[in-house]
């Protein structure tokens, strides 16, 4: 799946709410901030990478890097 800013912040509410968590209750069970759960689920264009790996792993969302440059097994 190619993601956009703004698709990726549905992607991460899209299962955010399936987990039943309020945004403050999740961004407290990964270890981040509720506004920065609340600015990447509105589609904020600055986020680290460490922050957003957090709720990467909160949601079990795994991220493959796809690169014409390397060879494929």
């Amino acid at each position: 799946m190619n993601l956009n800013q703004p698709d990726l912040g549905a992607f991460v509410r899209k299962h955010r709410k399936q987990t039943g968590l309020s945004q403050e209750k999740f961004a407290q069970m990964v270890g981040v901030g509720k506004t920065l759960v609340y600015d990447l689920e509105k589609g904020k264009e600055t986020v680290q990478l460490s922050s957003l790996n957090k709720i990467l792993k909160g949601l079990n969302i795994d991220v493959n890097l796809v690169s014409p440059f390397e060879k494929t097994l």
